[in-house]
């Protein structure tokens, strides 16, 4: 299957150049979309100075679904892989990879997970269904670096009024469509919001949150039970401790919090 990446930009200048490089050299061809919504910081030159002629949309017209979409009709692949500029591909040999996953016909889309949602480390691949997802509703796909078939992108495109959200939204039509889902650790990229502070951290996670809860039934969450998930977990961290001191992770839940009190 032919594999077509969709890069979303804006001022990504420290990271977009990395990625085009990395997605140069898969030993599976990549076709590659850029599409910027606005960059003022040199983004655009480092798109042009690799030989790719990115489309734009103005700020003002930008949603992460409507930028997709866009970028998707724009494509050629079977396979379209959403991915952030900030992200990074492993090694040559990952969008080889994940094409292949997308040879399981009865999968919508695919991520690279590296966490099981009790936040324990991943070891194998998990296929979710619908119900996993129901009793997992801020766990699964992500655009962040995901993979999806243009076959079902193409009788059903993200949604472009939602201002996040839209990758768990489209994977949810398909749960209940009864496909799977596959997150898996070897499709993992390097991505990380680690270096946002934690104001940043609570509305991101607040929009993420709530955005889930304006498309499914997702159950409130008390301040009690708020305050009970930053004191025992589940965490990531070495340490209770380390958890609670965490000023990233307390902005998390506390974003969670004021999306579904």
């Amino acid at each position: 299957m032919s594999v077509s990446a969709l890069v979303r930009a804006r001022n990504e200048v420290a990271g977009i150049g990395a990625l085009l490089d990395r997605l140069r050299v898969q030993t599976v061809p990549v076709e590659v979309v850029v599409i910027d919504s606005g960059s003022t910081d040199g983004t655009l030159q480092a798109v042009r100075a690799r030989g790719i002629e990115p489309l734009t949309m103005a700020p003002d017209e930008f949603t992460y679904g409507r930028a997709l979409n866009r970028a998707a009709a724009a494509a050629r692949g079977d396979v379209l892989v959403a991915i952030s500029a900030h992200a990074l591909p492993p090694d040559a040999g990952w969008a080889g990879r994940v094409a292949a996953a997308l040879e399981d016909e009865r999968l919508a889309c695919v991520y690279g997970e590296r966490l099981a949602p009790d936040l324990r480390p991943l070891d194998a691949p998990l296929l979710q269904d619908r119900d996993h997802a129901q009793c997992h509703p801020f766990y699964g796909y992500s655009n962040a670096a995901g993979a999806f078939r243009r076959s079902l992108w193409e009788r059903r495109p993200f949604d472009e009024a939602l201002g996040a959200g839209e990758d768990k939204e489209w994977a949810w039509h398909w749960l209940c469509d009864g496909r799977l889902v596959r997150l898996d650790p070897a499709l993992a990229v390097h991505h990380s919001h680690a270096d946002e502070g934690p104001l940043r951290t609570f509305r991101r996670t607040r929009g993420d949150v709530g955005a889930v809860r304006s498309f499914r039934p997702v159950p409130t969450l008390s301040l009690r039970a708020a305050l009970a998930e930053w004191w025992r977990g589940p965490h990531a961290h070495r340490s209770a401790l380390r958890a609670r001191m965490d000023p990233r992770r307390g902005a998390m839940v506390a974003g969670k919090w004021a999306a579904l009190r």
